[in-house]
């Protein structure tokens, strides 16, 4: 689909559909994002905050450092600061580049983040991509317990599902271009996923809840899709797990985190309007 760019980036209008098609080198220039779970330079989160940059959006990146240093690859060694440093390296002129923390597995800290980051960004949010996930504290049938389920509910699906709420309660009607991607883990496919069984019942909640977003957004002119990025490497590749999972690939290699990155930036713009309440399997090929 192609646009007046006569119109600005919050109201642009459909074309004619008469006029030759036109690559804008800065789609989302005067839009602004918020990227949760970003604050690792070898993550996903960076990589996506990346792309929105180099597409002229304003990005607020949340980050919760607690929750990476528990993690076998640890905290980003230059912490926050510098993941948004490398973030705004490619920002279009102007356009702000803000960063901060968020509990995100208590109940009142989506509604506050989302503010937070709209605040930062001017007083309007246009997209929500909603990368965070907490990960370990989990395992098979047998070996799970109460607490693992609350805890991945929580985060994983709970805070998800608020934070569409604040931004819906944000979003005025009528405007388009506004934007929410979601991120699965290719649960339903193959043979699931036994050994994280409720990590897989989380994100697969967010699966199932795509095309109900997606029908309550419509109205306010807003997108809703999941992205399944596949295998990742994000730093936790190594070793036996490494060799095994590359060899599931065609090419035999993982993918990368600019990988979904792409996809998700692609999303975000305006050529992807009529694309909405879709779960979209990006694995480059991988059998499971």
């Amino acid at each position: 689909m192609t646009y007046d760019k006569s119109s600005s980036a919050e109201g642009r209008r459909p074309a004619t559909g008469t006029e030759a098609p036109h690559r804008d080198p800065l789609p989302l220039l005067g839009r602004t994002a918020l990227v949760t779970g970003a604050s690792r330079r070898r993550g996903i989160g960076y990589a996506v905050a990346r792309r929105l940059a180099a597409y002229g959006a304003g990005v607020y990146l949340h980050h919760h450092v607690p929750h990476d240093a528990d993690q076998p690859w640890g905290a980003d060694p230059g912490g926050p600061a510098a993941v948004a440093d490398g973030v705004r390296e490619l920002a279009a002129p102007g356009a702000v580049v803000a960063h901060g923390p968020a509990d995100l597995s208590h109940p009142e800290a989506p509604a506050r983040l989302l503010d937070t980051a709209a605040e930062a960004l001017g007083g309007r949010l246009d997209i929500l991509v909603a990368n965070h996930a907490l990960s370990g504290s989990d395992g098979t049938l047998d070996a799970l317990d109460a607490a693992m389920l609350d805890a991945h509910w929580a985060v994983n699906t709970r805070s998800v599902i608020l934070l569409a709420q604040a931004y819906a309660r944000r979003r005025p009607a009528g405007p388009p271009g506004g934007r929410i991607v979601l991120m699965t883990s290719g649960q339903d496919l193959g043979d699931g996923m036994p050994e994280e069984i409720a990590y897989g019942l989380a994100k697969g909640a967010l699966a199932s809840a795509t095309r109900s977003l997606a029908t309550t957004f419509a109205g306010l002119g807003v997108t809703v899709n999941t992205v399944n990025p596949g295998p990742v490497d994000t730093g936790y590749a190594v070793g036996e797990l490494r060799e095994r999972v590359a060899g599931c690939f065609p090419g035999g290699q993982w993918g990368t985190p600019d990988d979904p990155a792409r996809l998700i930036a692609w999303l975000a713009t305006d050529e992807a309007g009529w694309i909405t309440g879709q779960v979209i399997n990006s694995e480059g090929g991988f059998r499971r």
